[in-house]
């Protein structure tokens, strides 16, 4: 995990950075990187708020944006079903796309002993720790830094090019690559609707065509399932 996250830093300094330069207060900025700790949607939404766009269409930009976590909770209930809420909402908070991706390919199935219990536990404990960690120092430090960072250096585009690694990664069977190529076509094709509405639309159709295909192809998203 530690290797993963080292390459996490370059999109959680840009996050800081896009933070601090679309006019929030460094206080402000903090508090949003440390409470909301989801990258993709923090950069949705940032222009959102930077142009003073509703509070309903921020909130709904941010649900459609992190709409996989609650695919990602559904699926690790049954790993941490046995622990007190307020354990699996810290657990849900920290964890991350890459922390889930890895555990779930280390753990195919829910435990079935208490040994098993803890060995999972311990491992996603460790790694969205590490996450964590390495995003908000990061993300801290291009809030910090952002306004001494020249325009020219086209750092952005480093951000671009991790959220893109981040979804191919993702995307491993191919109805998700499905997923990603459509909302990104639909995307494009609504660029001039207002308030960034085209992310909504993209992720919209792709949801709605992925869940007209899936029936019929179930056994595409093995991957996902550990029974």
């Amino acid at each position: 995990m530690a290797g993963v996250s080292v390459g996490l830093t370059a999109w959680a300094f840009m996050t800081g950075v896009a933070m601090i330069n679309s006019g929030m207060s460094t206080v402000e900025a903090l508090a949003m990187t440390l409470l909301v700790f989801a990258g993709s949607a923090q950069l949705a939404t940032i222009p959102l708020i930077a142009g003073a766009a509703p509070m309903w269409v921020i909130l709904a930009t941010a649900m459609c944006v992190n709409l996989r976590f609650v695919v990602f909770s559904l699926h690790l209930r049954q790993y941490f079903i046995y622990m007190p809420r307020l354990k699996r909402l810290v657990l849900g908070y920290s964890t991350g796309d890459l922390t889930y991706v890895l555990f779930v390919k280390r753990f195919p199935k829910s435990p079935v002993t208490e040994q098993a219990r803890r060995a999972q536990l311990a491992y996603l404990w460790g790694g969205n720790s590490i996450n964590w960690v390495f995003w908000q120092s990061a993300s801290i430090a291009g809030i910090f830094l952002g306004s001494a960072i020249p325009p020219g250096w086209g750092l952005a585009f480093a951000a671009t090019l991790a959220l893109l690694a981040l979804t191919c990664a993702l995307a491993t069977t191919w109805l998700r690559g499905l997923a990603a190529v459509l909302a990104g076509i639909v995307a494009c094709l609504t660029y001039t609707l207002p308030l960034r509405l085209n992310i909504v639309v993209g992720i919209a159709v792709a949801v709605a065509v992925c869940m007209l295909l899936e029936p019929k192809k179930k056994d595409v998203s093995t991957p996902l399932r550990s029974k």
